[in-house]
């Protein structure tokens, strides 16, 4: 179990860096959800010592909505937008992908100095959620599509529900609930704030928004 666990971290690291260097949305999406069963995955496999209900709901609970629901709602929204590509970021694709590198090495080093609790039942799970979280906030803030925008925030979700299945698994299964909630709502929301600013500016592009100023 051990070294499937290690082998899940290392995929999830892996479509860190990829979400980071592409620019067709869509390829985007897919690759959030991919990283959605993962997570599911990883909570089955670090918990599989005590796997318990509340485990095994919060599991195929992150699989459904991270794997299947979110992307489903994502690409209606991509439709409705007419849009394929994330064009100009404000960080190019390259230094994206040498910012993830950077970021998983960082938190190598931050992972092996942080208290916890416990023992995580893979060295690589902390590295791997910290990455994860730095990954999602720099996609929320070096691209300029609010779709991209809203793929950053479901990343940043995933490093905080790698790091809670992996480490934290005491915790109320409605921390975790809750959590999957909260994303919930954000992505149903954007999609309306989505489709309302392609309809009324004909584009997508956040630094647009600037034109409400005048």
């Amino acid at each position: 179990m051990h070294s499937l666990l290690d082998t899940l971290m290392v995929l999830l690291v892996f479509t860190n860096l990829r979400i980071l260097g592409l620019s067709r949305i869509n390829a985007s999406i897919r690759t959030v959800a991919a990283q959605g069963v993962l997570l599911g995955l990883v909570a089955l496999v670090a918990n599989a010592d005590h796997l318990t209900g509340r485990i095994l709901l919060i599991a195929v609970a992150g699989i459904a909505l991270k794997g299947i629901v979110f992307p489903v709602l994502l690409f209606r929204a991509l439709r409705a937008v007419k849009i394929r590509r994330e064009v100009e970021p404000f960080v190019g694709y390259i230094p994206s992908v040498l910012a993830g590198v950077a970021a998983f090495l960082v938190s190598l080093w931050v992972a092996a100095r942080l208290p916890l609790p416990g023992r995580p039942p893979s060295d690589l799970i902390v590295p791997a959620a910290l990455s994860t979280l730095f990954v999602g906030l720099l996609v929320i803030v070096s691209r300029k599509k609010a779709l991209s925008q809203t793929l950053g925030y479901l990343v940043f979700e995933n490093g905080v529900y790698a790091f809670g299945v992996g480490v934290a698994y005491e915790a109320p299964a409605l921390v975790e609930m809750g959590i999957l909630l909260d994303v919930f709502v954000a992505v149903f929301v954007m999609g309306i704030i989505v489709f309302h600013i392609a309809r009324e500016f004909d584009s997508i592009d956040t630094t647009r928004l600037a034109t409400l100023k005048e």
